[in-house]
């Protein structure tokens, strides 16, 4: 629902309204409903209304940084964050235990912590602008696709 609601606005030149939405993605008026507000979760969709008008109306976030900087900060408020506290209030009750299925535990659950906590030490760095600002996120994106085409060449070999 919300992929499809928001690859439908981002084909519109101009904002459209819930009936719109309804009639061009064959969806029922409540899918709609929850696909706008989880896609405005997101920082995805804006809403407005026209002055004088009841009715509200709905636009893609057009600004790629934007865009891309939102679903980053969504993505660890909702999925990052909550696994780093797990992790660290486990780990501490693991070296206690000293079983083989413990100790293998702990060093697997370890493993996780670091490259989450990697990620999300570049999550905040980008959040903040960190290398954005230097290089500019067309700079990367670019860079970013040219290392998928090599990637995808290897693979092809």
């Amino acid at each position: 629902g919300a992929a499809r609601v928001f690859a439908y606005l981002l084909t519109r030149a101009e904002a459209v309204d819930a009936d719109e939405l309804v009639a061009g993605l064959a969806l029922s008026r409540g899918a709609v409903s929850m696909a706008v507000r989880e896609l405005e979760d997101w920082g995805l969709v804006r809403r407005s209304k026209l002055a004088g008008e009841r009715r509200e109306l709905y636009a893609p976030e057009h600004e790629l940084e934007r865009a891309v900087k939102s679903i980053v900060r969504t993505r660890k408020r909702r999925e990052w964050d909550p696994l780093l506290e797990r992790l660290r209030e486990w780990l501490p009750e693991l070296e206690r235990e000293r079983s083989p299925d413990a100790v293998a535990l702990r060093a697997r659950l370890e493993q996780i912590e670091a490259l989450v906590a990697l990620a999300d030490g570049m999550a905040a760095s980008f959040l903040d602008g960190g290398i954005v600002k230097q290089l500019g996120l067309k700079a990367l994106v670019l860079a970013a696709g040219r290392a998928g085409k090599r990637a995808a060449k290897k693979r092809r070999k």
